[in-house]
């Protein structure tokens, strides 16, 4: 057994925040100042606390680690992605913690569908022409913490331009590549948001840096070969609100800004080959109005294609509609795919020869293609898979004309497949599927989808995944619930390696669909952010209780898990239903948002009042924000064993806010379950990078989820 060692205790330093007549008096806000050495001090000392606490797993952390690395190809390719006259692919060796990004030629006397057929690599094979562009293993040497960020190729394939993190504070440096020599550039800008744009001649990159809050608001233009100070700044942004970022089309003959809040977009848009240009507006901003644009050649005029959530024909497209217009008239729109209640449009693609439609229908990503002919569109054409529950998307598809599609497939069971789809005969040609070592068979394992009712009646629909020899009819099993429900993201079925550790030991995953998700539509959303923000905690509440009394878990064996945003969710139902979980799994959690939505200096805050209201001028919001914020309402009750895992340098979700919570709840909860917070000190809002080192992260948290269910040994 390990010496007994004692919780920290948090000093406490009251501090007053007043607001619309409401004090409060924080204790624990001097955690905040990660520059006191006192902090410092504090954090080591609940990670130290934390690995004493969790000594007894290092056996089965190890074992879940090796179980993770022995089912993966640790030397890998990815599918080459056809740009030009190169196959762009990235690879991966045993041993090494990050990618490496390559290319080879294409095959010059290829002619047809076989010019798009991409070469068959292997991994421990030399590959003809191989050009290593760039290995993050060389980049990362010497550092505790690497992310890269921008890799873009410019439109000739000669130049690179790439930017990387080292400290996990998304604050990246942009370099550039001659890949004829190989030689790096003496060009470098520090400080700038992780992406790069070439015009069309390569002379120029567009980049973006971010104000004080971290915010993205200014597009700069860099001449190649000059000094930084003569950047052009061709846009900025005051409001806070919104974000800007710049990409291409695919046609490759426009360059496009856009700026964008939780509920507003405005696009700018100039010719790619006339880079000192004007950027120029394509539909001026309107509050609460989004759309997304893209070029496309119809019967052989410039059209823009708009995905948009404005009124038509009277009533407000929630789901939003496709709408096209001539590119020199582009507020002339037309519809041609109009509003479904029960299909939520999210993107659209276009190529030389057809359109990709992206859409959401029963809760399942899906896919269509368009053709274009001489006469305009063709016949839409779903493409379908044989599965209960999938994830399908539209892949790596550079080039503008191309005569296949790359497109993704996955499920809870499915290892990733890649497929090339052959536009003209509707063949899907199957590229690859993620390699799953040790005998993995799709057979062994069951996903289903079931459906809870919430409080106020609405369905809400639960994905489940276990092994097929886990008889859900003889009594409750293991279960972990897994939920986000914030800014309409979509938690899609998708394969997990590092999962079969918790099914193979009996235990079940489960997602739970919860409002303020994305999954049945945009009001799905909106019925889930701002004032109606608490469907996600009962919905949540409401899926573990369906699955307790249905018998397919009970409340001494379920944990609760969540992360960022989901992290809120984990604290608000730890203080609203403590006693139907048996833990909580806790990842960067947003477990402090009133502090956080006060502070306007703060990253991220301004834009986020459209996702939960702005309480320093609505007292309507600050007081519904304060009745389910998880830091402002621990109460001396007993709450479950709860892991909080929180990273120094989240420039998302602070470390304060987690270090806030646990120190609060060690001082006020009753009963005895464990209460753990475990800081990365060198590590982002991601956590802690490289493979290997994200498998041990996986394996300390499965560790610890296995053991308060009672299965560890398994």
């Amino acid at each position: 057994m390990t010496e007994a060692v004692t919780a920290p205790t948090a000093k406490t330093v009251p501090q007053e925040r007043v607001h619309h007549g409401d004090r409060f008096v924080d204790e624990y806000e001097w955690l905040r100042d990660k520059d006191d050495p006192e902090v410092i001090a504090y954090l080591e000392a609940e990670n130290a606390y934390t690995e004493a606490q969790t000594a007894q797993l290092a056996p089965l952390r190890e074992k879940i680690f090796d179980e993770i690395k022995s089912r993966t190809q640790e030397t890998d390719l990815s599918v080459p992605t056809r740009l030009g006259e190169y196959w762009y692919y990235s690879r991966s060796f045993e041993g090494k913690q990050y990618g490496v990004q390559c290319r080879c030629p294409v095959d010059a006397a290829a002619t047809g569908i076989d010019a798009w057929t991409p070469p068959k690599l292997e991994a421990d094979t030399e590959i003809p022409g191989e050009q290593v562009l760039l290995d993050s293993n060389e980049l990362a040497e010497g550092h505790d913490f690497f992310a890269l960020g921008a890799f873009s190729v410019s439109h000739d394939g000669s130049r690179l331009a790439f930017s990387v993190d080292t400290a996990g504070d998304e604050r990246y440096t942009l370099r550039f590549k001659d890949l004829r020599t190989g030689e790096l550039l003496g060009d470098e800008i520090a400080r700038a948001a992780p992406g790069a744009t070439w015009s069309l001649d390569g002379s120029h990159v567009f980049y973006q840096t971010v104000d004080e809050s971290w915010r993205p608001d200014t597009v700069w233009r860099h001449r190649l070969g000059t000094g930084t100070e003569t950047d052009v700044k061709v846009f900025h942004e005051p409001d806070e609100r919104y974000w800007v970022s710049i990409g291409g089309t695919r046609s490759e003959k426009y360059l496009m800004i856009w700026v964008g809040s939780k509920i507003t977009t405005e696009g700018w848009v100039l010719e790619s080959d006339n880079p000192t240009g004007e950027f120029r507006v394509l539909l001026p901003r309107r509050e609460g109005v989004e759309y997304a644009a893209e070029h496309a050649v119809v019967a052989g005029q410039d059209r823009f294609l708009i995905l948009h959530n404005d009124v038509v024909d009277g009533v407000k497209a929630e789901n939003f509609v496709l709408a096209e217009a001539p590119a020199d008239d582009p507020a002339q729109l037309r519809t041609l795919i109009g509003h479904r209640d029960d299909v939520r449009l999210e993107d659209v693609d276009a190529f030389a020869g057809q359109l990709v439609l992206s859409y959401r229908r029963e809760a399942l990503p899906r896919v269509a293609v368009w053709p274009l002919g001489p006469d305009g569109y063709g016949e839409l054409r779903e493409i379908e898979f044989d599965l209960e529950l999938y994830s399908a998307g539209l892949g790596s598809c550079p080039e503008w004309d191309q005569p296949t599609l790359r497109v993704g497939l996955t499920s809870f069971i499915t290892p990733t497949q890649v497929f090339d789809y052959v536009v003209d005969t509707g063949e899907l040609l199957l590229r690859k599927e993620q390699p799953v070592l040790g005998g993995y068979d799709a057979g062994d394992y069951v996903q289903y989808r079931d459906w809870a009712e919430a409080e106020d009646g609405t369905r809400i629909p639960i994905s489940i995944v276990a092994r097929r020899d886990t008889d859900l009819s003889t009594g409750p099993k293991p279960l972990l619930l897994y939920g986000y429900g914030s800014y309409e993201a979509s938690m899609d079925p998708g394969f997990s390696v590092s999962r079969l550790s918790l099914l193979d030991r009996g235990m079940v995953f489960a997602i739970a669909h919860v409002r303020g998700g994305g999954e049945m539509g945009r009001l799905w959303y909106e019925n889930g952010k701002t004032l109606t923000k608490k469907n996600t905690f009962t919905d949540f509440v409401s899926c573990a209780r369906h699955l307790v009394d249905n018998a397919t878990t009970s409340a001494d064996r379920m944990i609760a898990d969540g992360g960022s945003a989901g992290g809120l969710l984990m604290g608000a139902v730890a203080n609203m239903a403590p006693e139907l979980f048996a833990g909580v799994l806790a990842n960067v959690p947003f477990v402090d948002p009133l502090t956080s939505i006060l502070d306007p200096s703060l990253p991220l805050t301004v834009i986020e009042w459209d996702e939960w209201g702005n309480p320093l001028a609505d007292k309507d919001v600050y007081d519904y924000m304060k009745s389910y914020s998880p830091y402002e309402n621990v109460v001396a009750q007993d709450y479950p064993a709860i892991l909080a895992i929180t990273s120094i340098n989240d420039t998302r979700v602070l470390y304060v806010e987690p270090a806030k919570w646990v120190a609060k709840l060690r001082a006020t909860k009753t009963g005895d379950a464990p209460l753990l917070l475990k800081t990365e000190m060198s590590a982002g809002h991601g956590g802690v990078s490289g493979r290997y080192e994200k498998w041990r992260e996986v394996a300390f948290e499965y560790a610890w989820v296995l053991d308060t269910v009672g299965v560890g040994d398994r």
